[in-house]
């Protein structure tokens, strides 16, 4: 197995200038080959998607051009094209740190933040000819969002990142945190492989990237937001977002700093909570810059399950996955992660204190 590439590739890139700007304004099993039409008895704590054809992806609306750039669509949300999905249940919240306690318990299973990387597997992330990452930072860790002291370019993510020692689902923010009063609260913390872990556990899956926007949108087809085309208000906040001025100071309009309750917030349009801020979460397929453009190019297409490789020209040596929806940092400032139409992509083996992930249960027709 893979090991926390990209969370060491973020601490690497102070050293080897490797960061671009692009990277930074972007952010933030295999699926059955058929699925059903008619949904079954529904399991604990999901919600049935009926199937429809929708328009997935974002382009830039009249009305948005006056919007800050980072509320607008960006190329790798582009061009829109349709989509057949078949229905499918969805988890009604994302995981919480109690849901993912009774996985640990029962399995013993040891997450990615909580094992050293291997040198070997870091260096396959890296161009040909870098140097290697420091031995100290060898070390069972994740990455913590750190505010800094004051505004900083939003050019430099590693301003309000740090590799943490000892940060892990159990210790979000690292020795001496605690999810003890946050057990309500999405796991984070979690790598790809420990989201697939779990799922293969529950007998389930990873969305794909089609099935959570489509289920984010609720019918809301070709709108800004999960709600609509309203912007976010700070004086009526919606969702678990960044409020005030990005990195440096949270008002905190929405009563949280960090992540919160997984059902503090209005559901969408299908019953689902947290489809827009508080946590990225994981979904099933590779992140291709150019996916779209290549779904345009077949018409309709049904239940599709992603690329079958991942190419980011950002960082071309190293694999990512896709997550969606925005955290408690998204911002108008700098990123808008929480638009349904939004992607971010990240190595498989990264953790972080602000993604998590939730379920789907698709129908397969014998």
């Amino acid at each position: 197995m893979s090991v926390k590439v990209h969370s060491l590739i973020w601490m690497l890139v102070l050293f080897l200038g490797l960061h671009s700007e692009a990277q930074v304004q972007a952010c933030c099993d295999n699926m059955p080959s058929r699925f059903g039409s008619v949904s079954p008895a529904a399991p604990e704590g999901m919600i049935w998607i009926p199937g429809a054809t929708f328009a997935m992806g974002g382009e830039v609306a009249g009305f948005m051009k006056s919007w800050p750039m980072s509320a607008r669509s960006r190329p790798d949300e582009r061009p829109v094209h349709s989509v057949d999905l078949d229905g499918f249940w969805m988890s009604r919240t994302p995981v919480t740190n109690a849901e993912f306690r009774e996985f640990i318990e029962k399995t013993g299973y040891i997450t990615t933040a909580e094992k050293a990387p291997e040198l070997e597997e870091i260096m396959k992330g890296l161009p040909p000819g870098a140097s290697p990452p420091a031995a100290e930072l060898l070390v069972p860790a994740s990455m913590v969002f750190t505010p800094p002291k004051g505004a900083v370019s939003l050019q430099h993510a590693l301003q309000w990142w740090r590799w943490q020692e000892g940060a892990n689902w159990r210790q979000p923010e690292g020795p001496g945190s605690s999810i003890t009063n946050r057990m309500d609260h999405p796991v984070v913390q979690v790598s790809y492989y420990d989201a697939q872990a779990y799922a293969n556990w529950k007998g389930m899956s990873l969305p794909t990237e089609a099935q959570w926007e489509y289920a984010a949108r609720a019918g809301l087809d070709e709108k800004v937001f999960i709600w609509g085309d309203e912007p976010v208000s700070e004086e009526a906040p919606r969702i678990n977002i960044w409020q005030g001025a990005f990195p440096h100071k949270n008002t905190e309009a929405d009563g949280f700093f960090t992540t919160s309750p997984v059902e503090t917030f209005a559901p969408n349009g299908y019953g689902l909570y947290d489809m827009s801020g508080n946590v990225w979460e994981w979904v099933a397929d590779w992140y291709h810059v150019d996916a779209y453009a290549m779904s345009k190019g077949q018409g309709v297409v049904k239940n599709p399950t992603g690329p079958a490789a991942s190419y980011d020209p950002d960082e071309p040596y190293l694999g990512k996955r896709v997550i969606r929806g925005g955290s408690f940092l998204c911002n108008d400032s700098y990123c808008s992660g929480y638009r349904p139409a939004a992607r971010m992509k990240t190595s498989p083996d990264t953790s972080s204190n602000h993604t998590g992930f939730r379920l789907v249960k698709n129908i397969v027709v014998e």
